[in-house]
């Protein structure tokens, strides 16, 4: 039996956030203003024929993969990204002091979503804080840090969006917000993970720290039916 973090959207989207899913067969969607993320139950021809089926006219499928698998005739591989996966496995359990940290909500999205611009912090849209709980530090009215529950599983949950506005790095911010959702996390029975790209050397650095240890090198692949009738064939 596989891990539920070699699939890990298939696992969200299956379990805690079904009420998001977009399901055709073998295929799960989240809305894209939720979030690009689509995945399959397994690597077969039939799956892939599902997953065409959910996509909009001219749309890419965006997949989290363990394994950089072949993509079946009449599609076509546009990109795969391997973002490691690390798993929270050493947590301290302590917290650094600090102003006081949000709860981002809707009233915040304006705020959330020039950070995001500013940092890239990786894939986030519109309705991305529907899928967790999000936090935030502000100062004189300006968000200067944020990070995010994204994907969540039965038993584990990701934490994501994790950026620091360019004027406050050096600060602890991001580590301070990491630290409160670690143990949010682990107080419910779930276990952190997330993923980072092996080039963030000083996000890694940070992570390491914090107790996550790299479980897997995963594919972020797009994909995309290079003919929807040949892809349904």
């Amino acid at each position: 039996m596989t891990h539920p973090l070699d699939n890990p959207v298939w696992h969200a989207l299956s379990g805690p956030h079904r009420a998001l899913a977009t399901r055709h067969g073998l295929a799960l969607h989240y809305p894209r203003e939720v979030a690009a993320f689509s995945a399959i139950a397994e690597s077969s021809t039939m799956a892939y024929a599902d997953l065409a089926r959910g996509l909009p006219p001219d749309t890419e499928a965006r997949l989290v993969r363990a394994r950089a698998e072949p993509v079946p005739a009449g599609w076509s591989l546009l990109n795969d990204v391997p973002p490691l996966q690390m798993e929270a496995r050493h947590f301290d359990g302590r917290q650094r002091d600090g102003p006081a940290i949000a709860t981002l909500g809707p009233r915040d999205r304006d705020a959330v979503m020039a950070l995001v611009e500013l940092t890239q912090p990786g894939p986030f849209g519109p309705r991305t804080m529907e899928m967790g709980h999000y936090i935030g530090l502000f100062e004189h009215g300006q968000l200067m840090a944020m990070a995010g529950e994204r994907l969540r599983l039965d038993a584990h949950v990701e934490l994501s969006a994790i950026c620091t506005h360019p004027l406050a790095r050096g600060r602890g911010l991001a580590e301070r917000l990491v630290r409160r959702l670690m143990h949010d996390a682990l107080q419910r029975g779930q276990q952190p993970f997330l993923h980072v790209l092996p080039a963030n050397a000083g996000a890694i650095a940070l992570y390491q720290r914090l107790g996550f240890v790299t479980r897997a090198e995963m594919h972020y692949r797009w994909c995309k039916p290079l003919d929807s009738a040949q892809a349904l064939g």
